[in-house]
């Protein structure tokens, strides 16, 4: 009946029903989920995305991927919309839940099929991710406050989630890099801003070059040949004013009948600008009386004759600075940004260890280094453009992994170890459920596998399903002696191991992101009965893949 009434409304229209329906999203999800499956874990493969210019790009990163490849399906866009909306807030678990999204629809089809109402089996998703919720908090390893301990720990996190995406030797350099830059920006009690992180990239050397910069990097240099180009134990003026001529808002006329009116004019004009010059010249001479460099970043124009005079007095002057560096540099250096040369003060600069400038071809760069800065930058480096966008998005993961880790302050154990321990407490409690809704329940327990057998499977080993049986056991028997259930799969030799040992660990909002989203999902299109999509109004219906 409703078909027919939408077919009268309009004609044009195309539209699947029941089982049908159902059909379609499970074979959308399906194929998503196969695609990406061979991409999970260290020992993942590569996908080639060839974009409609030529350009070729080789990611294995799930979030790339989402959002570079061009879906037809709607379901499928929807899905990828949703997960990649998650990895914003996560950082990570983009690829794994997209293969437990796929694999709970799998499953409910499967016991739909044999006549279990949809309803019923919702129903369990809802009652199991709850009780998930419940047993990560208490499978989640808190992180002491010995100092030793957290880096590490931290370490360890930002390397789980870069060795999936990078080689193993780059992923433990870019793990210190992101332990130090967030730890560098963190304040007690507040909130961590990832955008006091500058990342900046330089198609030069190699990608294990890539450093961290204690402070800041420009990517513009001094404009006088006579300025110096390294200064260390530096006085910084941040400043927001210019040191050039401006012509002014109104339009105005001056003329003049001889050449001493025009002398007189054009010294009135250097006037206020010589005059502002001066002041800093003074400031420089009342703070450096210990052989300290003087160093003036300047968001607006210094014109060449004040850069002369700058340069005589041995001041490294930059000029046309970009505004988010000059935010930044206040946090890196200390001081404040003027936007007046009048009644500047000492306490208005701030304090750099190092200033240099390094040349790249014709490109130029200013580092500015200090000792305790509350922004910093990531230097990447790398010799081709592939390179580069490589290892900018792992930095990117890296970084929520350990922010997220520093909010949370716990991890998960990884390598499929939670997965499998969610599995056995889900079978234990399906003791306490009622009713219809112990399949559904039963059904989650069985999708969240899925992420170990794939594990499994990347190493080489083509007996998932007898390593499932071995963890299984392996945590039953852990957890009758009291010793925990973290036993995962080590992806170098494929075999059964102590994710604690091996110190592979997950983010614990990644986890639970991963459970939330894929249950929600999963329970949505569930209970979709009818898919409808409208024809164009040139005439001709539209079609619904199967």
């Amino acid at each position: 009946m409703m078909s027919s009434s939408i077919a009268r409304l309009n004609p044009q229209s195309a539209n699947v029903k029941g089982g049908t329906a159902r059909g379609v999203i499970t074979n959308a999800s399906k194929g998503l989920a196969e695609t990406m499956c061979t991409n999970l874990g260290p020992k993942g493969t590569l996908k080639m995305l060839v974009s409609g210019s030529g350009e070729i790009k080789l990611t294995k990163d799930g979030c790339v991927l989402l959002q570079e490849m061009q879906f037809q399906h709607p379901i499928a866009q929807m899905i990828a919309r949703a997960v990649t909306a998650q990895d914003d807030i996560a950082g990570d678990g983009t690829t794994s839940t997209v293969l437990l999204i796929g694999e709970l629809l799998r499953l409910a089809e499967y016991y739909i099929r044999d006549g279990v109402h949809v309803r019923s089996i919702v129903e369990g998703y809802t009652i199991a991710k709850e009780e998930l919720f419940n047993f990560l908090d208490s499978y989640k390893k808190v992180i002491t406050e010995t100092p030793a301990a957290h880096r590490e720990v931290f370490v360890r996190t930002a390397f789980s989630s870069l060795n999936t995406k990078v080689d193993v030797g780059l992923a433990h350099q870019l793990s210190e890099i992101c332990v130090d830059a967030v730890t560098c920006i963190a304040k007690p009690g507040q909130s961590t801003d990832l955008h006091m992180i500058e990342v900046m990239a330089m198609q030069h050397k190699l990608s294990t070059d890539t450093v961290f910069v204690r402070g800041l990097v420009l990517d513009h240099g001094s404009r006088h040949p006579d300025m110096p180009k390294s200064l260390e134990n530096c006085f910084v003026l941040t400043c927001n004013a210019s040191l050039e001529y401006e012509k002014t808002e109104v339009n105005a006329e001056w003329n003049y009948n001889s050449s001493e009116m025009k002398e007189k004019m054009m010294r009135a004009e250097r006037k206020i600008v010589d005059e502002n010059t001066r002041k800093v010249i003074a400031l420089k001479r009342e703070v450096c009386t210990n052989g300290e460099g003087f160093v003036v970043i300047n968001q607006k124009g210094i014109d060449p004759l004040s850069l002369d005079m700058l340069a005589k007095e041995g001041i490294m002057a930059l000029r046309r600075a970009k505004k988010r560096n000059m935010e930044r540099l206040v946090l890196a250096c200390g001081g404040v940004a003027v936007n007046s040369f009048e009644d500047m003060k000492p306490s208005d600069l701030g304090r750099a260890t190092t200033v240099y400038e390094h040349i790249l071809g014709e490109e130029k760069y200013t580092f500015v280094e200090a000792a305790k800065p509350n922004s910093c930058t990531i230097l990447i480096k790398g010799p081709n453009k592939h390179s580069i966008f490589t290892v900018k998005d792992a930095i990117r993961d890296g970084l929520r992994s350990v922010k997220n880790t520093l909010d949370d302050m716990c991890v998960v154990p990884g390598a499929g170890s939670f997965e499998v321990a969610a599995f056995n407490h889900l079978q234990e409690y399906l003791e306490q459920v009622q009713g219809h809704v112990k399949i559904g329940v039963r059904a989650f327990a069985e999708a969240l596998t899925i992420i170990p057998r794939t594990l499994c499977s990347s190493t080489g080993r083509d007996d998932a399903a007898y390593v499932m049986i071995e963890l299984k056991e392996a945590h039953s028997a852990s957890k009758k002696k009291g010793l925990g259930e973290c036993y995962g799969v080590d992806v170098e030799s494929g075999e059964i191991t102590d994710a604690n040992t091996m110190q592979v660990y997950d983010s614990y909002i990644a986890k639970r992101a991963m459970i939330n989203t894929a249950a929600e999902i999963a329970s949505q299109l569930m209970l979709v009965d009818e898919i409808m999509k409208a024809g164009s109004a040139k005439g001709g219906r539209g079609g619904m893949q199967e």
